[in-house]
């Protein structure tokens, strides 16, 4: 009798940089019904230093590819978030140079809360905390972030105003 052959799953770990991101990815990961393990890492902020430093950690990993997804808006609105932004890129950019698994870095500009809002067909470039607070009737951004319902939601806005064929 022979064996049964093993299947191996292909796995993707995405760095993300809060809430809103680590709920769209995960449910993202739940509704696709495709094999593939996807390991959303919640980075909780933290600059793009705590992200290099994570990434290195998980480094002898036998994921297909990493994703890095953070919010372009910390390059110039907190001090050394520059040169933060560049080493992980070099480091991305090393990574993909020496054959070892590919790193993609995905930069929202300027945030996620912006992409979430690309997703309304409605959206026509308000401020996106006013959009998302009088428009989606989200009490406050903090709310908006912290609700695990993000991927549904999205997907939920953008097809609502396509016409019918």
């Amino acid at each position: 009798m022979s064996r049964r052959e093993r299947v191996l799953k292909k796995r993707y770990a995405i760095f993300c940089e809060g809430d809103t991101e680590y709920y769209y990815i995960d449910k993202m990961r739940k509704n696709q019904g495709v094999e593939l393990v996807l390991k959303p890492i919640n980075m909780h902020g933290g600059g793009y230093s705590s992200f290099l430093a994570q990434i290195k950690k998980e480094a002898q990993t036998n994921y297909l590819a990493k994703f890095i997804i953070v919010d372009a808006d910390r390059i110039k609105a907190f001090p050394g978030e520059k040169d933060s932004f560049l080493k992980l890129l070099e480091y991305c950019k090393l990574q993909n140079e020496k054959g070892n698994i590919p790193h993609f870095v995905i930069a929202d500009n300027p945030d996620f809360e912006y992409v979430a809002c690309l997703h309304d067909s409605d959206y026509r470039g308000q401020d996106t905390k006013c959009y998302i607070e009088k428009t989606w009737k989200f009490k406050d951004l903090g709310v908006f972030k912290s609700n695990a319902d993000r991927y549904e939601e999205f997907n939920h806005h953008s097809v609502r105003n396509i016409p019918e064929f």
